[in-house]
């Protein structure tokens, strides 16, 4: 009869259940983001009107595909640490700043919104990885990526914003 080995070494290791949890929380708070990043960009995106938007409208639905990505990789990361991934009903919205403008010409608002998200994940993603430092290098490997991508998305914003003011 096979017998299922747990991993002696890692974060997958029984000692490192308290370590485990931290990082699953800070995962699924990062998942959370990226879900609501997505759902802001996508309202943000079609909202927009003026010649002047076409630009940032479209750079938001490119950023929707990798928001998306991110989410879906730190799903199956939870995952793989024994978590769960929550549904919609655990979700609350925070990015207050994302909201769509009434003026939906009102291009900058936007753009202030989009540095001020990714400056709020980079901060995050900057905490996981310190967290797995030393025990989870997968998950620090992987976030490190990902904070990549939303160093590289707050600069490309950054200039928008020099241009439009």
């Amino acid at each position: 009869m096979p017998t299922t080995r747990n991993a002696s070494a890692g974060i997958l290791a029984e000692r490192h259940v308290a370590k485990r949890q931290e990082i699953v929380a800070l995962l699924t708070r990062a998942y959370w983001m990226e879900i609501e990043t997505v759902m802001s960009y996508l309202a943000n995106a079609s909202n927009l009107d003026g010649i002047r938007a076409d630009e940032i409208a479209e750079a938001l639905n490119a950023d929707v595909t990798d928001e998306l990505g991110h989410a879906r990789a730190f799903a199956q990361r939870i995952k793989e640490l024994y978590g769960t991934t929550p549904g919609s009903m655990e979700f609350t919205a925070e990015q207050s700043f994302l909201q769509p403008p009434d003026d939906t010409t009102d291009v900058v608002t936007v753009i202030k919104g989009v540095i001020e998200a990714e400056a709020g994940a980079i901060e995050h993603y900057t905490r996981i990885i310190e967290a797995c430092d030393g025990v989870d290098w997968a998950t620090q490997d992987m976030v490190i990526d990902i904070l990549r991508d939303e160093e590289g998305h707050m600069r490309q914003f950054e200039r928008y914003l020099r241009e439009f003011e």
